[in-house]
């Protein structure tokens, strides 16, 4: 399958490109810095490219048959900006599939309650996690797109792929120690799983071990 991944060289990008790559898709790193990207492989094109130029994207992503949008931004305004762009960028390409990077902090602790909402949200995180909560609230209100969101668990860490892990809607999955924790390659494993086997259209979902 082509493949877009807009934020490739990033944490999670990162390991969602070299998922993708093992798993025989072309993939387009559309990336700010394309020195960032430093693997080569002959199903690999990097192009530079800004997640908030709506004009630029919709050439990047040309002859994609699905997006991937793995970025950050510590600051609503500018997240929101490269979410509309992203949106309108990938339907203004032709393409009707978007799966989305989110964050935690939207989850539900409890019925009701999101994670970011608790007195125990690390300050430190809450100016990144409300950008990704009001990026998956304009993304969950468009019709046209078949979009997915994937929020990782509370704790994603670099680790190795082991391919097990559980799945959730939109509450927080915790094993029997009471935490909530994912690799970033096993992140990378349940994304591309979507990707090709599509299960949450218009949907969010999670994943935690």
């Amino acid at each position: 399958m082509k493949v877009a991944i807009i934020g490739a060289s990033g944490f999670i990008g990162a390991a969602i490109l070299k998922e993708a790559l093992d798993r025989g898709h072309e993939v387009t790193a559309i990336v700010r810095h394309p020195e960032k990207i430093t693997v080569t492989h002959s199903h690999l094109i990097v192009e530079k490219g800004d997640a908030t130029n709506e004009a630029e994207l919709t050439s990047l992503l040309a002859g994609s048959e699905a997006v991937i949008f793995s970025y950050k931004a510590d600051d609503s305004a500018t997240f929101l900006k490269a979410t509309h762009a992203v949106i309108n960028a990938t339907k203004k390409a032709g393409n009707k599939r978007l799966l989305v990077v989110s964050g935690a902090g939207s989850l539900e602790i409890v019925p009701g309650i999101q994670l970011l909402d608790t007195p125990e949200f690390p300050e430190e995180w809450k100016a990144l996690a409300s950008a990704t909560r009001d990026s998956f609230n304009v993304i969950k209100e468009d019709n046209e797109l078949n979009w997915t969101v994937l929020s990782p668990a509370m704790m994603i860490f670099p680790g190795e792929r082991t391919g097990k892990f559980r799945l959730g809607k939109d509450q927080i999955v915790f094993d029997h120690n009471k935490e909530s924790k994912i690799s970033n390659a096993d992140y990378a494993v349940a994304l591309i799983d979507e990707l090709e086997q599509p299960k949450h259209i218009k949907q969010r979902f999670t994943l935690a071990y």
